[in-house]
Parts: structure tokens; C-alpha cells; sequence
């Protein structure tokens, strides 16, 4: 898909989008709601503590209510990540993003790992939200980037997800193509962090993503009425 062949309106609908900054106000979260309300995005995603705010915000409207769980070192026990994501989804959250323990990735205990990921997922899968696992690419070697979504792609999560956007760096093209390659057409691929430009946001979907994960969308579908 190229610049030339998607819409503003397309890509919009391919947005989550997010304020997950720590010194966000409550008023800052409602503007994100009314630009994700005007422009007609995916979802809006939140820290747990503003789910409910977004969710009456968000009423009687299409935008999905997003929330991240163990977000964003991913370092809490598994335990934590599911109550953390029941009650998200009992203040109304429809998406949840998880980040995964990349400690025990990268030491190896892959059990450790998919049990975790598990977890969460089938929590938000009986409640028919979506689930999202964020691997934290910057930190990973491909030969984990690998590992990883095979595991979440095995435990029946929805979306593999590049980034927090809080660690060494953000999403990159061939990281998008690696994780689609991996999953193959049965997932998706969200690309979020340091997504700023409408020509950033395409290049990521032409290497796979179906969702952008942005703080940037207005600016983004701005520019994209400008092509």
C-alpha cells in the first residue's frame, strides 16, 4: 500500500491513538478523545487510571477504549498484568496492550514468557477484548523479535506490537517486516513509537502493520489530506 493508494480516512481508521505520557491531565486525555472522535481513529490509548474518563468520553461512538497493561518495563508478575487487565476491562477498556517480561525473554525462560503472555490474553479473550503484546523490539535481538511472536502468535493473541515508546527507541520498518513475516496473515502488526509523519506511518504499513500506535495521528492524517 502506498502513499498515493491510502486515504486520510483509511489511515485514521488504522490509528490508535495515544497519550500514555506520565504527566498527562484529565484534560489532556478528553482533548485526545475529541480529536480521535473528529477524525475517526481506532481506538484511544490510555494508562489504566484514565480508562473510565475515556470510556464516557468515547460513549456512542466507534473509537475503541485502549488501555496498556505492565506498562511500560513490563516487570510485574503475571499475577499483577491480569488483575491490572480485569480491571481495565471492567472500567470499560475494549483493547488491551501488554508488555512483555523481556528479562526472562532474553535469559531464555520462554515458559516463563508464554505463560505470561497466556495469561493475559485469555483474560481479555473472555471478555471478547482485544489483546496486543507488546515485545519491545529496540531491546531484542531478531532472533528473539522471532521467538517472541511465535509465542504470541501460539497462545492466540490478536496483535504483535513493536514498542513502548518509553525505552532505547521505536518502531522501525524492518522490524514491522519481521514480525509480519513471522505471524504470517493470521495477526496484527501494530508499529507504534516515534511514528510522526504520514510518510512514517505509510512506510509501516507497506512493511505490514495494520495498526499505528501514535501520539502524533492529527498531524499525521493532516498530512495526508495534503498528498
Amino acid at each position: 500500500m502506498s502513499s498515493k493508494k491510502i486515504s486520510g480516512a483509511d489511515l485514521a481508521r488504522m490509528i490508535d491513538h495515544t497519550i500514555l505520557k506520565p504527566e498527562a491531565t484529565p484534560a489532556e486525555v478528553e482533548k485526545v478523545c475529541r480529536e480521535a472522535l473528529e477524525h475517526n481513529f481506532a481506538s484511544v490509548c490510555v494508562n489504566p487510571a484514565y480508562v473510565v474518563l475515556v470510556k464516557e468520553s468515547l460513549k456512542n461512538s466507534t473509537v475503541k477504549v485502549c488501555s496498556v497493561i505492565g506498562f511500560p518495563l513490563g516487570a510485574t508478575t503475571t499475577g499483577s498484568k491480569v488483575r491490572e487487565t480485569e480491571e481495565a476491562i471492567s472500567n470499560g477498556a475494549q483493547e488491551v496492550d501488554m508488555v512483555i517480561n523481556v528479562g526472562r525473554l532474553k535469559a531464555g525462560d520462554f515458559a516463563y514468557v508464554e505463560e505470561d503472555i497466556r495469561a493475559v490474553v485469555e483474560t481479555a479473550h473472555s471478555k471478547s477484548v482485544i489483546s496486543k503484546v507488546i515485545i519491545e523490539t529496540c531491546l531484542l535481538s531478531d532472533e528473539e523479535k522471532e521467538l517472541v511472536c511465535m509465542i504470541a502468535k501460539k497462545v492466540g493473541a490478536d496483535f504483535v506490537k513493536t514498542s513502548t515508546g518509553f525505552s532505547k527507541g521505536g518502531a522501525t520498518a524492518s522490524d514491522v517486516a519481521l514480525m509480519r513475516r513471522v505471524v504470517g496473515t493470521a495477526m496484527g502488526v501494530k508499529a507504534s513509537g516515534g511514528i510522526r509523519t504520514f510518510a512514517e506511518a505509510v512506510l509501516m504499513i507497506e512493511s505490514g502493520a495494520t495498526r499505528i500506535g501514535a501520539s502524533s495521528g492529527v498531524k499525521i492524517v493532516q498530512e495526508s489530506m495534503q498528498q
